[in-house]
Protein backbone atom coordinates (compact mmCIF):
# COMPACT_ATOMS: atom_id res chain seq x y z
CA UNK A 1 0.00 0.00 0.00
CA UNK A 2 1.33 3.45 -0.89
CA UNK A 3 2.10 5.69 2.08
CA UNK A 4 0.12 8.92 2.41
CA UNK A 5 1.29 11.50 4.94
CA UNK A 6 -1.56 12.79 7.14
CA UNK A 7 -2.09 16.55 7.16
CA UNK A 8 -1.11 18.46 10.32
CA UNK A 9 -3.87 19.12 12.82
CA UNK A 10 -4.25 22.53 14.44
CA UNK A 11 -4.01 22.35 18.23
CA UNK A 12 -6.43 24.41 20.31
CA UNK A 13 -5.11 27.99 19.98
CA UNK A 14 -6.18 28.86 23.51
CA UNK A 15 -6.12 25.76 25.69
CA UNK A 16 -2.89 24.37 24.20
CA UNK A 17 -0.93 27.62 24.11
CA UNK A 18 1.48 27.42 27.06
CA UNK A 19 2.88 30.91 26.45
CA UNK A 20 -0.51 32.63 26.40
CA UNK A 21 -1.88 30.63 29.31
CA UNK A 22 1.10 31.38 31.55
CA UNK A 23 1.13 35.08 30.71
CA UNK A 24 -2.57 35.45 31.47
CA UNK A 25 -2.14 33.54 34.73
CA UNK A 26 0.65 35.89 35.81
CA UNK A 27 -0.84 39.24 34.73
CA UNK A 28 -4.60 39.17 34.23
CA UNK A 29 -6.57 39.14 37.50
CA UNK A 30 -8.33 35.82 38.00
CA UNK A 31 -11.83 37.35 38.07
CA UNK A 32 -11.15 39.22 34.84
CA UNK A 33 -9.73 36.12 33.21
CA UNK A 34 -12.75 34.02 34.20
CA UNK A 35 -15.08 36.68 32.79
CA UNK A 36 -13.22 36.75 29.45
CA UNK A 37 -12.46 33.04 29.12
CA UNK A 38 -15.66 32.11 27.31
CA UNK A 39 -14.70 34.61 24.59
CA UNK A 40 -11.16 33.23 24.44
CA UNK A 41 -12.50 29.70 24.02
CA UNK A 42 -15.06 30.74 21.42
CA UNK A 43 -12.45 32.56 19.33
CA UNK A 44 -10.13 29.56 19.51
CA UNK A 45 -12.96 27.29 18.41
CA UNK A 46 -13.72 29.64 15.52
CA UNK A 47 -10.05 29.58 14.52
CA UNK A 48 -10.10 25.79 14.30
CA UNK A 49 -13.29 25.79 12.24
CA UNK A 50 -11.89 28.43 9.91
CA UNK A 51 -8.70 26.42 9.48
CA UNK A 52 -10.70 23.30 8.62
CA UNK A 53 -12.70 25.29 6.06
CA UNK A 54 -9.53 26.75 4.57
CA UNK A 55 -7.96 23.32 4.06
CA UNK A 56 -11.07 21.79 2.47
CA UNK A 57 -12.30 24.56 0.18
CA UNK A 58 -11.09 26.49 -2.86
CA UNK A 59 -9.58 29.88 -1.98
CA UNK A 60 -11.65 32.88 -2.99
CA UNK A 61 -11.00 36.60 -3.31
CA UNK A 62 -13.14 39.74 -3.34
CA UNK A 63 -14.57 40.73 -6.70
CA UNK A 64 -15.23 44.23 -8.03
CA UNK A 65 -18.12 44.85 -10.43
CA UNK A 66 -17.85 48.38 -11.82
CA UNK A 67 -20.97 48.48 -13.99
CA UNK A 68 -24.34 46.80 -13.72
CA UNK A 69 -26.05 45.15 -16.67
CA UNK A 70 -27.87 48.40 -17.57
CA UNK A 71 -24.68 50.45 -17.73
CA UNK A 72 -24.87 52.17 -14.35
CA UNK A 73 -21.60 52.67 -12.45
CA UNK A 74 -22.05 50.68 -9.22
CA UNK A 75 -18.55 49.70 -7.98
CA UNK A 76 -19.98 46.75 -6.08
CA UNK A 77 -17.64 44.57 -4.03
CA UNK A 78 -18.38 40.94 -3.26
CA UNK A 79 -16.59 39.80 -0.12
CA UNK A 80 -15.42 36.33 0.85
CA UNK A 81 -17.25 34.18 3.39
CA UNK A 82 -14.78 34.90 6.18
CA UNK A 83 -15.14 38.62 5.58
CA UNK A 84 -18.91 38.39 5.62
CA UNK A 85 -18.60 36.74 9.04
CA UNK A 86 -16.22 39.41 10.28
CA UNK A 87 -18.61 42.07 11.62
CA UNK A 88 -20.53 39.57 13.76
CA UNK A 89 -17.33 38.08 15.20
CA UNK A 90 -15.74 41.48 15.85
CA UNK A 91 -18.76 43.03 17.53
CA UNK A 92 -19.81 39.98 19.55
CA UNK A 93 -16.38 39.45 21.06
CA UNK A 94 -15.48 43.12 21.44
CA UNK A 95 -12.35 42.98 19.29
CA UNK A 96 -12.42 46.78 19.06
CA UNK A 97 -14.75 47.67 21.91
CA UNK A 98 -12.73 45.90 24.63
CA UNK A 99 -9.77 48.20 24.07
CA UNK A 100 -11.95 51.23 24.84
CA UNK A 101 -13.97 49.72 27.69
CA UNK A 102 -13.19 51.84 30.73
CA UNK A 103 -14.69 49.23 33.06
CA UNK A 104 -11.72 46.98 32.23
CA UNK A 105 -9.28 49.59 33.56
CA UNK A 106 -5.60 49.03 32.84
CA UNK A 107 -6.33 45.54 31.49
CA UNK A 108 -8.56 46.70 28.62
CA UNK A 109 -5.81 46.46 26.04
CA UNK A 110 -4.36 43.12 27.16
CA UNK A 111 -7.80 41.52 27.14
CA UNK A 112 -8.42 42.98 23.68
CA UNK A 113 -5.09 41.89 22.25
CA UNK A 114 -5.34 38.40 23.69
CA UNK A 115 -8.51 38.11 21.60
CA UNK A 116 -6.80 39.64 18.55
CA UNK A 117 -3.98 37.11 18.94
CA UNK A 118 -6.51 34.26 18.91
CA UNK A 119 -8.52 35.67 16.00
CA UNK A 120 -6.07 37.11 13.50
CA UNK A 121 -4.77 33.92 11.87
CA UNK A 122 -8.36 32.84 11.24
CA UNK A 123 -9.60 36.23 10.04
CA UNK A 124 -8.32 36.31 6.44
CA UNK A 125 -7.04 39.76 7.45
CA UNK A 126 -10.38 41.09 8.57
CA UNK A 127 -8.12 42.15 11.42
CA UNK A 128 -6.86 44.92 9.11
CA UNK A 129 -10.03 47.05 9.18
CA UNK A 130 -10.41 46.23 12.87
CA UNK A 131 -6.93 47.66 13.49
CA UNK A 132 -7.82 50.80 11.56
CA UNK A 133 -11.19 51.05 13.30
CA UNK A 134 -9.46 50.83 16.68
CA UNK A 135 -6.95 53.49 15.68
CA UNK A 136 -9.62 55.80 14.28
CA UNK A 137 -11.70 55.39 17.44
CA UNK A 138 -8.61 56.34 19.47
CA UNK A 139 -8.09 59.46 17.36
CA UNK A 140 -11.75 60.49 17.46
CA UNK A 141 -11.91 60.22 21.25
CA UNK A 142 -9.90 63.44 21.46
CA UNK A 143 -11.27 65.11 18.31
CA UNK A 144 -12.43 68.68 18.72
CA UNK A 145 -15.35 68.02 16.34
CA UNK A 146 -17.77 66.92 19.04
CA UNK A 147 -20.70 66.27 16.70
CA UNK A 148 -18.59 64.00 14.52
CA UNK A 149 -17.27 62.12 17.52
CA UNK A 150 -20.70 61.56 19.02
CA UNK A 151 -22.16 60.39 15.71
CA UNK A 152 -19.38 58.04 14.51
CA UNK A 153 -17.61 56.71 17.60
CA UNK A 154 -20.52 54.62 18.99
CA UNK A 155 -20.67 52.68 15.71
CA UNK A 156 -16.94 51.91 15.76
CA UNK A 157 -17.20 50.60 19.33
CA UNK A 158 -20.55 48.84 18.97
CA UNK A 159 -21.00 45.28 20.24
CA UNK A 160 -24.08 44.84 18.02
CA UNK A 161 -23.52 43.64 14.42
CA UNK A 162 -26.50 45.70 13.29
CA UNK A 163 -24.83 48.98 14.29
CA UNK A 164 -21.13 48.07 14.11
CA UNK A 165 -19.08 49.93 11.50
CA UNK A 166 -15.49 49.62 10.35
CA UNK A 167 -13.14 52.41 9.31
CA UNK A 168 -10.29 52.81 6.87
CA UNK A 169 -7.45 55.32 6.81
CA UNK A 170 -6.54 56.92 3.50
CA UNK A 171 -3.05 58.36 3.51
CA UNK A 172 -0.99 56.68 0.77
CA UNK A 173 -0.84 58.41 -2.62
CA UNK A 174 1.27 58.05 -5.75
CA UNK A 175 3.58 60.86 -4.68
CA UNK A 176 3.78 59.94 -1.01
CA UNK A 177 4.10 56.62 0.81
CA UNK A 178 5.76 57.01 4.20
CA UNK A 179 6.50 60.61 3.16
CA UNK A 180 2.88 61.73 3.25
CA UNK A 181 3.96 65.35 2.83
CA UNK A 182 3.79 64.73 -0.91
CA UNK A 183 0.04 64.10 -0.79
CA UNK A 184 -1.86 65.79 -3.61
CA UNK A 185 -5.48 65.39 -2.47
CA UNK A 186 -7.09 68.79 -2.02
CA UNK A 187 -9.88 70.01 0.25
CA UNK A 188 -12.20 72.87 -0.64
CA UNK A 189 -14.74 74.43 1.68
CA UNK A 190 -18.00 75.51 0.06
CA UNK A 191 -20.15 78.49 0.87
CA UNK A 192 -22.38 76.21 2.93
CA UNK A 193 -19.42 75.19 5.10
CA UNK A 194 -19.18 71.67 3.65
CA UNK A 195 -15.74 70.33 2.82
CA UNK A 196 -15.17 68.46 -0.46
CA UNK A 197 -12.12 66.33 -1.26
CA UNK A 198 -10.61 65.74 -4.69
CA UNK A 199 -7.69 63.49 -5.52
CA UNK A 200 -6.42 59.95 -5.84
CA UNK A 201 -5.72 57.55 -2.98
CA UNK A 202 -3.37 54.76 -4.05
CA UNK A 203 -3.81 52.20 -1.22
CA UNK A 204 -7.18 52.09 0.51
CA UNK A 205 -7.44 48.81 2.36
CA UNK A 206 -10.87 47.55 3.40
CA UNK A 207 -12.56 49.77 0.85
CA UNK A 208 -15.85 48.28 2.06
CA UNK A 209 -15.49 50.33 5.27
CA UNK A 210 -18.32 52.70 6.12
CA UNK A 211 -15.95 55.39 7.43
CA UNK A 212 -12.40 56.53 6.67
CA UNK A 213 -9.93 59.12 7.90
CA UNK A 214 -8.21 60.88 5.01
CA UNK A 215 -5.40 63.38 4.72
CA UNK A 216 -5.97 66.28 2.32
CA UNK A 217 -4.56 69.77 1.78
CA UNK A 218 -7.03 72.63 2.23
CA UNK A 219 -6.81 75.19 -0.56
CA UNK A 220 -4.26 77.85 0.32
CA UNK A 221 -2.32 75.69 2.77
CA UNK A 222 1.46 75.39 2.29
CA UNK A 223 3.15 72.36 0.78
CA UNK A 224 4.59 69.68 3.04
CA UNK A 225 3.34 67.71 6.00
CA UNK A 226 2.14 70.63 8.15
CA UNK A 227 -0.19 71.82 5.39
CA UNK A 228 -2.27 68.66 5.51
CA UNK A 229 -5.50 68.40 7.50
CA UNK A 230 -7.33 65.33 8.75
CA UNK A 231 -10.84 64.65 7.48
CA UNK A 232 -13.47 62.02 8.20
CA UNK A 233 -15.30 60.57 5.21
CA UNK A 234 -18.50 58.56 5.44
CA UNK A 235 -18.10 56.48 2.33
CA UNK A 236 -21.78 56.12 1.39
CA UNK A 237 -24.61 58.59 0.95
CA UNK A 238 -27.96 58.10 2.65
CA UNK A 239 -29.25 56.23 -0.42
CA UNK A 240 -26.33 53.77 -0.30
CA UNK A 241 -24.48 55.24 -3.29
CA UNK A 242 -20.77 56.02 -3.04
CA UNK A 243 -19.98 59.47 -1.63
CA UNK A 244 -18.10 60.86 -4.65
CA UNK A 245 -15.83 57.80 -4.73
CA UNK A 246 -14.97 55.70 -7.76
CA UNK A 247 -12.99 52.47 -7.53
CA UNK A 248 -10.36 52.17 -10.25
CA UNK A 249 -9.39 48.61 -9.39
CA UNK A 250 -8.63 46.20 -6.57
CA UNK A 251 -4.94 45.62 -5.89
CA UNK A 252 -3.42 42.32 -7.00
CA UNK A 253 -1.24 41.64 -3.94
CA UNK A 254 1.36 39.09 -2.90
CA UNK A 255 -0.69 38.20 0.17
CA UNK A 256 -3.72 39.41 2.19
CA UNK A 257 -5.72 38.52 -0.89
CA UNK A 258 -9.12 38.34 0.82
CA UNK A 259 -8.64 41.93 1.98
CA UNK A 260 -10.18 44.29 -0.62
CA UNK A 261 -7.55 46.99 -1.19
CA UNK A 262 -8.42 49.53 -3.86
CA UNK A 263 -7.12 52.45 -5.87
CA UNK A 264 -9.75 55.17 -5.76
CA UNK A 265 -10.53 58.66 -7.01
CA UNK A 266 -12.33 61.24 -4.90
CA UNK A 267 -14.65 63.60 -6.80
CA UNK A 268 -16.06 66.30 -4.54
CA UNK A 269 -16.28 63.72 -1.79
CA UNK A 270 -18.13 65.14 1.20
CA UNK A 271 -15.96 65.16 4.35
CA UNK A 272 -15.81 66.63 7.83
CA UNK A 273 -12.80 68.24 9.43
CA UNK A 274 -11.66 66.23 12.46
CA UNK A 275 -9.67 69.00 14.10
CA UNK A 276 -7.64 71.95 12.82
CA UNK A 277 -7.21 72.93 9.18
CA UNK A 278 -3.53 71.96 9.41
CA UNK A 279 -1.24 69.47 11.20
CA UNK A 280 -3.34 66.49 10.13
CA UNK A 281 -0.40 64.11 10.41
CA UNK A 282 -0.10 65.00 14.07
CA UNK A 283 -3.84 64.36 14.46
CA UNK A 284 -3.58 60.91 12.89
CA UNK A 285 -0.54 59.88 14.96
CA UNK A 286 -2.67 58.13 17.65
CA UNK A 287 -4.00 55.87 14.90
CA UNK A 288 -0.49 54.68 14.08
CA UNK A 289 0.40 53.95 17.70
CA UNK A 290 -2.55 51.56 17.90
CA UNK A 291 -2.34 49.99 14.44
CA UNK A 292 1.38 49.28 14.83
CA UNK A 293 0.58 47.21 17.89
CA UNK A 294 -2.08 45.35 15.89
CA UNK A 295 0.68 44.59 13.38
CA UNK A 296 2.82 43.06 16.09
CA UNK A 297 -0.03 40.90 17.36
CA UNK A 298 -1.01 39.84 13.85
CA UNK A 299 2.56 38.71 13.31
CA UNK A 300 2.52 36.86 16.64
CA UNK A 301 -0.72 35.13 15.69
CA UNK A 302 0.81 34.04 12.39
CA UNK A 303 3.91 32.73 14.17
CA UNK A 304 1.79 30.81 16.65
CA UNK A 305 -0.10 29.20 13.74
CA UNK A 306 3.19 28.36 11.97
CA UNK A 307 4.72 26.79 15.06
CA UNK A 308 1.58 24.84 15.97
CA UNK A 309 1.37 23.27 12.51
CA UNK A 310 5.12 22.61 12.35
CA UNK A 311 5.07 20.99 15.78
CA UNK A 312 2.20 18.68 14.89
CA UNK A 313 3.73 17.78 11.55
CA UNK A 314 7.10 17.03 13.14
CA UNK A 315 5.50 14.58 15.57
CA UNK A 316 3.77 12.72 12.75
CA UNK A 317 6.37 12.81 10.01
CA UNK A 318 8.74 9.83 10.02
CA UNK A 319 12.26 10.44 8.69
CA UNK A 320 15.13 7.97 8.85
CA UNK A 321 13.33 5.66 11.23
CA UNK A 322 11.91 8.09 13.79
CA UNK A 323 9.63 11.14 14.03
CA UNK A 324 11.12 14.33 12.67
CA UNK A 325 10.80 15.97 16.07
CA UNK A 326 13.22 13.40 17.49
CA UNK A 327 15.92 14.29 14.98
CA UNK A 328 18.37 16.36 17.05
CA UNK A 329 19.03 19.09 14.47
CA UNK A 330 15.37 19.64 13.68
CA UNK A 331 14.39 19.58 17.35
CA UNK A 332 17.06 22.19 18.09
CA UNK A 333 15.86 24.40 15.23
CA UNK A 334 12.23 24.18 16.35
CA UNK A 335 13.15 25.02 19.94
CA UNK A 336 15.05 28.07 18.68
CA UNK A 337 12.07 29.38 16.71
CA UNK A 338 9.83 28.84 19.71
CA UNK A 339 12.23 30.75 21.96
CA UNK A 340 12.26 33.73 19.58
CA UNK A 341 8.47 33.65 19.44
CA UNK A 342 8.11 33.51 23.22
CA UNK A 343 10.36 36.52 23.74
CA UNK A 344 8.42 38.44 21.08
CA UNK A 345 5.14 37.54 22.77
CA UNK A 346 6.27 39.07 26.06
CA UNK A 347 7.39 42.29 24.36
CA UNK A 348 4.06 42.75 22.56
CA UNK A 349 2.01 42.01 25.67
CA UNK A 350 4.06 44.47 27.71
CA UNK A 351 3.32 47.21 25.19
CA UNK A 352 -0.39 46.35 25.34
CA UNK A 353 -0.32 46.52 29.14
CA UNK A 354 1.49 49.87 29.06
CA UNK A 355 -1.00 51.26 26.54
CA UNK A 356 -3.86 50.19 28.78
CA UNK A 357 -2.28 51.89 31.77
CA UNK A 358 -1.68 55.11 29.89
CA UNK A 359 -5.19 55.26 28.41
CA UNK A 360 -6.92 54.35 31.68
CA UNK A 361 -5.00 56.96 33.66
CA UNK A 362 -3.53 54.36 36.02
CA UNK A 363 -0.05 54.70 34.53
CA UNK A 364 2.58 57.34 35.23
CA UNK A 365 5.04 59.31 33.09
CA UNK A 366 7.43 56.36 33.09
CA UNK A 367 4.73 54.11 31.62
CA UNK A 368 3.93 56.68 28.94
CA UNK A 369 7.60 57.10 27.98
CA UNK A 370 8.17 53.36 27.92
CA UNK A 371 5.06 52.75 25.81
CA UNK A 372 6.19 55.38 23.32
CA UNK A 373 9.67 53.83 23.09
CA UNK A 374 8.57 50.21 22.87
CA UNK A 375 5.79 50.54 20.29
CA UNK A 376 8.07 51.08 17.25
CA UNK A 377 10.48 48.45 18.62
CA UNK A 378 7.74 45.84 18.86
CA UNK A 379 6.52 46.62 15.36
CA UNK A 380 10.06 46.63 13.98
CA UNK A 381 11.41 43.37 15.37
CA UNK A 382 8.30 41.21 15.77
CA UNK A 383 7.08 41.81 12.22
CA UNK A 384 10.44 40.92 10.69
CA UNK A 385 10.65 37.85 12.93
CA UNK A 386 7.23 36.74 11.67
CA UNK A 387 8.49 36.63 8.08
CA UNK A 388 11.51 34.59 9.13
CA UNK A 389 9.48 32.02 11.07
CA UNK A 390 6.92 31.73 8.27
CA UNK A 391 9.78 31.09 5.86
CA UNK A 392 11.24 28.45 8.19
CA UNK A 393 7.80 26.83 8.30
CA UNK A 394 7.68 26.48 4.53
CA UNK A 395 11.12 24.85 4.63
CA UNK A 396 10.18 22.57 7.53
CA UNK A 397 7.33 21.10 5.47
CA UNK A 398 9.62 20.54 2.50
CA UNK A 399 7.98 20.19 -0.91
CA UNK A 400 4.47 20.12 0.58
CA UNK A 401 5.20 23.47 2.19
CA UNK A 402 5.79 24.94 -1.27
CA UNK A 403 2.39 23.83 -2.59
CA UNK A 404 -0.40 26.40 -2.44
CA UNK A 405 -3.12 23.92 -1.52
CA UNK A 406 -1.25 22.92 1.64
CA UNK A 407 -2.05 26.38 3.03
CA UNK A 408 1.56 26.85 4.16
CA UNK A 409 2.65 29.39 1.47
CA UNK A 410 -0.29 31.58 2.51
CA UNK A 411 1.33 32.04 5.93
CA UNK A 412 4.53 33.36 4.37
CA UNK A 413 2.80 35.60 1.83
CA UNK A 414 0.57 37.11 4.48
CA UNK A 415 3.41 37.55 6.99
CA UNK A 416 5.32 39.70 4.52
CA UNK A 417 2.84 42.55 4.81
CA UNK A 418 3.59 43.21 8.48
CA UNK A 419 7.04 44.81 8.05
CA UNK A 420 5.52 47.10 5.40
CA UNK A 421 2.10 48.03 6.79
CA UNK A 422 2.03 51.23 8.88
CA UNK A 423 5.66 52.10 8.20
CA UNK A 424 8.44 49.82 7.00
CA UNK A 425 11.31 48.75 9.24
CA UNK A 426 13.47 51.81 8.57
CA UNK A 427 10.52 54.08 9.36
CA UNK A 428 10.06 52.32 12.71
CA UNK A 429 13.77 52.63 13.49
CA UNK A 430 13.73 56.37 12.79
CA UNK A 431 10.54 56.74 14.86
CA UNK A 432 12.37 55.02 17.72
CA UNK A 433 15.14 57.63 17.37
CA UNK A 434 12.55 60.40 17.65
CA UNK A 435 11.16 58.78 20.79
CA UNK A 436 14.69 58.57 22.20
CA UNK A 437 15.25 62.24 21.44
CA UNK A 438 12.29 63.11 23.65
CA UNK A 439 12.55 60.45 26.36
CA UNK A 440 16.18 59.29 26.31
CA UNK A 441 17.41 55.75 27.02
CA UNK A 442 16.85 56.01 30.76
CA UNK A 443 13.31 54.58 30.77
CA UNK A 444 14.52 51.50 28.85
CA UNK A 445 17.63 50.99 30.96
CA UNK A 446 15.69 51.40 34.22
CA UNK A 447 12.94 49.05 33.06
CA UNK A 448 15.38 46.33 32.01
CA UNK A 449 17.25 46.66 35.31
CA UNK A 450 13.98 46.30 37.21
CA UNK A 451 12.81 43.25 35.28
CA UNK A 452 16.17 41.53 35.71
CA UNK A 453 16.20 42.37 39.42
CA UNK A 454 12.84 40.61 39.72
CA UNK A 455 14.41 37.54 38.11
CA UNK A 456 17.63 37.69 40.14
CA UNK A 457 18.65 34.31 41.53
CA UNK A 458 16.07 32.46 39.46
CA UNK A 459 17.39 32.72 35.92
CA UNK A 460 20.98 32.16 34.84
CA UNK A 461 23.39 34.91 35.79
CA UNK A 462 25.04 34.41 32.41
CA UNK A 463 21.76 35.12 30.62
CA UNK A 464 21.17 38.22 32.74
CA UNK A 465 24.65 39.47 31.90
CA UNK A 466 23.99 39.05 28.17
CA UNK A 467 20.80 41.10 28.49
CA UNK A 468 22.53 43.79 30.54
CA UNK A 469 25.38 43.89 28.05
CA UNK A 470 23.12 44.43 25.04
CA UNK A 471 21.20 47.32 26.60
CA UNK A 472 24.36 48.95 28.02
CA UNK A 473 26.05 48.66 24.64
CA UNK A 474 23.06 50.30 22.98
CA UNK A 475 23.14 53.12 25.55
CA UNK A 476 26.88 53.64 25.05
CA UNK A 477 26.56 53.58 21.26
CA UNK A 478 23.81 56.19 21.43
CA UNK A 479 25.92 58.48 23.61
CA UNK A 480 28.96 58.08 21.35
CA UNK A 481 27.00 59.03 18.22
CA UNK A 482 24.60 61.58 19.71
CA UNK A 483 26.19 64.52 17.92
CA UNK A 484 26.20 63.00 14.44
CA UNK A 485 22.70 62.80 12.98
CA UNK A 486 23.94 60.87 9.95
CA UNK A 487 25.57 58.19 12.09
CA UNK A 488 22.48 57.94 14.29
CA UNK A 489 20.18 57.43 11.35
CA UNK A 490 22.54 55.00 9.62
CA UNK A 491 22.68 52.84 12.74
CA UNK A 492 19.05 53.24 13.78
CA UNK A 493 17.92 49.83 12.52
CA UNK A 494 20.72 48.01 14.34
CA UNK A 495 20.11 50.08 17.46
CA UNK A 496 16.40 49.29 17.34
CA UNK A 497 16.96 45.56 16.88
CA UNK A 498 19.40 45.45 19.80
CA UNK A 499 17.02 47.32 22.10
CA UNK A 500 14.00 45.26 21.03
CA UNK A 501 15.76 41.95 21.65
CA UNK A 502 17.31 43.15 24.88
CA UNK A 503 13.97 44.34 26.26
CA UNK A 504 12.24 41.13 25.13
CA UNK A 505 14.90 39.03 26.86
CA UNK A 506 14.51 40.97 30.11
CA UNK A 507 10.74 40.53 30.00
CA UNK A 508 11.15 36.82 29.32
CA UNK A 509 13.56 36.58 32.26
CA UNK A 510 11.00 38.18 34.57
CA UNK A 511 8.34 35.74 33.42
CA UNK A 512 10.69 32.74 33.60
CA UNK A 513 11.39 33.51 37.24
CA UNK A 514 7.66 33.69 38.01
CA UNK A 515 6.92 30.47 36.11
CA UNK A 516 9.56 28.55 38.05
CA UNK A 517 8.33 29.90 41.38
CA UNK A 518 4.57 29.65 40.84
CA UNK A 519 4.16 26.88 38.26
CA UNK A 520 7.32 24.85 38.76
CA UNK A 521 7.82 25.25 35.02
CA UNK A 522 11.27 25.78 33.51
CA UNK A 523 10.11 25.99 29.88
CA UNK A 524 10.40 29.80 29.79
CA UNK A 525 13.85 29.67 31.42
CA UNK A 526 14.95 27.22 28.73
CA UNK A 527 13.54 29.55 26.08
CA UNK A 528 15.47 32.45 27.61
CA UNK A 529 18.71 30.49 27.49
CA UNK A 530 18.21 29.71 23.82
CA UNK A 531 17.15 33.23 23.01
CA UNK A 532 20.22 34.74 24.65
CA UNK A 533 22.45 32.18 22.93
CA UNK A 534 21.23 33.52 19.58
CA UNK A 535 22.77 36.90 20.44
CA UNK A 536 21.02 40.13 21.29
CA UNK A 537 23.43 42.77 20.03
CA UNK A 538 23.00 43.98 16.45
CA UNK A 539 25.15 47.11 16.85
CA UNK A 540 28.23 46.33 14.85
CA UNK A 541 30.18 49.33 13.67
CA UNK A 542 30.16 49.69 9.89
CA UNK A 543 33.57 49.07 8.37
Amino acid sequence: MNFVQPAPQLADPYRDDRVLQAWLARVLPEARRRAAESDFIALADYARRAYARQTTSTPSEPALTRWDVWGHRVDRIELTETWREGPAIASKYGLVADGHDRSLGEFARVQQFAKVYLYHAASAFYSCPLAMTDGVATALRSASNTALRERVLPHLLSRDPATFRISGQWMTENAGGSDVGGSETTARRGADGTWRLNGRKWFTSAINAEVALALARPEGNPAGTDGLALFCVETRNADGAWNGITLDRLKDKLGTRELPTAEIHLHDTRAELVGDTAHGVRAIAPVLQVTRLWNAFGSLSTMARCLALTRDYAHGRMAFGKPLVEQPLFADSLAGWEAEFEAAFHLAMEVALLLGRVESGTGDERDAALQRLLTPLAKLWICKLGVRIASETVEAFGGIGYLEDSGIPLLLRDAQVFPIWEGASNVQALDFLRALEKNGMEPLVDAVDGWLETADGTVSGHDAEIVHGAIRHADTWLRDHARDVGDLQAGALRLGMTCARGVAAALLARHAAWARLHQNDSASANALRRFCAHGLDSIIEAV
